[in-house]
């Protein structure tokens, strides 16, 4: 799947990834005062996971489907989403199960506000701030707040 392949969402292989990321998640969230267990535990759910990050509860991460790459210095408010599957267009093939993985990026220095979504295929640069319960549809550069829904640019940082 970290391919980006069209892939098949029922198939059993997919279940036992997804159930190891639910497994992972509840760790997380289980050991909340023992940050060095936390970030153990982000770096074996998520492709990279640089130092000093800050995940607040309740964050959620999709199983595995596609990579996340996160940089150092990250913070993340509660009920961040962040999704890397995405599905086909063509109404024939959407109702299916089928789907592909984009991966995303976010770099060094952001901070994402509580109830964000970040969609499938999106890059965060360095130093940017995405305010909480904005829904990032495209690619946000370096040194920029944005908000709303869609996440648009609000200014320079």
């Amino acid at each position: 799947m970290i391919s980006g392949d069209l892939f098949h969402g029922g198939a059993p292989k997919l279940d036992s990834l997804r159930l190891k990321a639910i497994v992972l998640i509840h760790q997380m969230q289980s050991s909340y005062n023992d940050k060095e267990e936390r970030v153990r535990l982000t770096k074996e759910l998520l492709g990279t996971c640089g130092e000093t990050n800050y995940l607040e509860l309740y964050a959620y991460f999709d199983y595995d489907c596609g990579r996340v790459d996160i940089g150092n210095d990250v913070m993340f408010g509660p009920n961040v989403q962040i999704y890397t599957i995405s599905h086909p267009l063509e109404s024939h093939k959407s109702v299916s199960v089928l789907g592909f993985p984009r991966p995303i990026k976010i770099g060094d220095n952001v901070w994402i506000g509580g109830g964000a979504i970040i969609l499938p295929g999106i890059t965060i640069g360095n130093n940017s701030v995405v305010a909480a319960g904005s829904i990032v549809t495209k690619d946000v550069p370096e040194n920029v707040v944005v908000a709303g829904n869609p996440a648009k640019f609000m200014k320079k940082i």
